[in-house]
């Protein structure tokens, strides 16, 4: 199975070379690494060049400026269907996703049409997060599986992995979210096309090295598009089966 991980980045200069050694060292040479970078003013686009030209398993896609996480997974995910991968992996550049999980992804990928590394989870959990920080994501995963009625645990998470077929199903081109709630809604429209999952534990440790961009008005402005998402991707699926 071919395998692409896609990493967006914006400012990560500090991390993206360790990022991209590790999961080069834990992982098959079958599996390769596309960085979506975001027009960084830190130079982490040259550096991801400088990488690549090195580097065959990886690659670079430029952005012209910062235009959101969300178009940022799109567009890696669009460019892996181009070249053929049978599965692709999206994970953040900041360590927050360890790399000591991928093993594990790309296993489970042989069995589940996508994959989800859970925080929550029997084993999963978080690290240096604030009783905030752990209420609003916790929390907000709770909410999105009530209303959507989707028994996923981690709706919110960010380190997943999606079978070609599942990506070529759900219309990217008709997402409409961006940052928090692209995870949430990726997740629920795989979920109602009927395709299987499975979450395993991991834990996710706050980044050490940059800034954190997350805040609790992205968390709040995520979950409030929730109710939309539970009643379009059913208009799409009857299209989809018409």
């Amino acid at each position: 199975m071919r395998s692409l991980i896609v990493i967006p980045t914006y400012n990560e200069i500090d991390n993206l070379s360790p990022l991209i050694e590790t999961v080069l060292r834990v992982t098959p040479d079958s599996l390769q690494i596309l960085v979506v970078d975001d027009g960084s003013p830190d130079g982490t686009g040259a550096l991801a060049d400088t990488i690549a030209a090195a580097q065959p398993r990886v690659h670079v896609l430029h952005r012209a400026r910062k235009m959101g996480l969300g178009t940022a997974y799109v567009a890696g995910f669009r460019w892996g269907l181009e070249q053929g991968f049978d599965a692709i992996i999206e994970m953040d550049a900041d360590f927050s996703h360890d790399p000591k999980y991928l093993p594990t992804m790309l296993e489970r990928l042989g069995s589940y049409d996508f994959v989800i590394g859970s925080r929550y989870v029997p084993g999963g959990g978080t690290v240096n997060w604030g009783l905030g920080r752990k209420i609003l994501s916790r929390g907000g995963s709770l909410y999105s599986r009530l209303i959507l009625g989707a028994p996923i645990r981690d709706f919110t998470g960010g380190f997943n992995g999606w079978k070609r077929k599942v990506l070529e199903a759900v219309d990217l081109g008709s997402l409409r979210s961006d940052g928090y709630s692209f995870q949430i809604e990726l997740k629920y429209r795989a979920f109602k096309r009927g395709f299987r999952y499975t979450e395993f534990p991991i834990v996710f440790e706050d980044r050490k090295v940059g800034k954190s961009k997350m805040n609790r008005r992205i968390v709040i402005e995520a979950l409030g598009r929730v109710w939309s998402f539970r009643f379009r991707p059913a208009r799409l699926d009857r299209k989809s089966l018409s």
